[in-house]
């Protein structure tokens, strides 16, 4: 039975090693879990133990197969207690993360798979993040950044970069969501704003702000 602690740690190498396939620092884990660097340490080379990590002092960590697939396990718990928390409960998608963080550790896997069939397989969470299915396999679909979005082209919004409820009530305040329908209009060369058309309205978005935004064609 792994520790809530031990399951964040490895659900943190998992995105930090861009899907658990890259050489993770210990600062870098450090600092995501906000805590010191011998503690990632000392944590790592327990996960080590349990052979749920490689571990090679100055060289980094990388998940083996079997780390690989309780951070997947991990992650899919949270997104489909986030589909269940907006669809079911009302919440909205800036609220849900935290509550997900702690649902996320429940171990039954029969609750996880009728949580699945209940929502009916959902693909993709409140923040257009993909769901791994039973088997760990997520499904793809092409997307770009609105900074890379091409001038006059029509598209809309299919995810977040950034899942901050700071980030995700600027969204909402500018009536941006899931599926709205986003044309650029003008790109500022100065500082590279971007005017943007979302339905009927038009506002201009920074550049740190198209950076976090997910599009595919319309």
């Amino acid at each position: 039975m792994n520790t809530r602690t031990e399951e964040n740690y490895l659900k943190a190498i998992y995105h930090l090693g861009e899907n658990g396939a890259l050489n993770v620092s210990t600062n870098a884990i450090a600092e995501v879990m906000n805590t010191k660097a011998s503690s990632v340490t000392d944590m790592v080379k327990k996960l080590s133990e349990k052979a749920y990590v490689n571990y090679k002092k100055y060289q980094g960590v990388t998940l083996t197969k079997e780390g690989q697939k309780v951070a997947i396990s991990i992650i899919r718990k949270h997104r489909l207690w986030e589909v269940f928390l907006v669809e079911k409960l009302n919440f909205t998608w800036d609220e849900v993360h935290e509550v997900a963080e702690q649902l996320e550790h429940i171990k039954s896997d029969k609750l996880i798979r009728e949580l699945d069939v209940f929502l009916e397989f959902p693909s993709h969470d409140p923040h257009g993040d993909p769901i791994p299915d039973q088997d760990g396999n997520f499904k793809d679909f092409e997307k770009i950044l609105l900074s890379q979005a091409q001038i006059g082209k029509a598209y809309k919004c299919v995810g977040v970069n950034d899942s901050s409820s700071d980030f995700l009530k600027y969204l909402d305040l500018n009536g941006i969501s899931l599926g709205t329908k986003i044309t650029v209009v003008h790109k500022e060369t100065y500082d590279n704003s971007l005017k943007i058309r979302l339905n009927s309205s038009e506002i201009t978005v920074s550049q740190n702000v198209a950076k976090n935004l997910f599009l595919n064609q319309a």
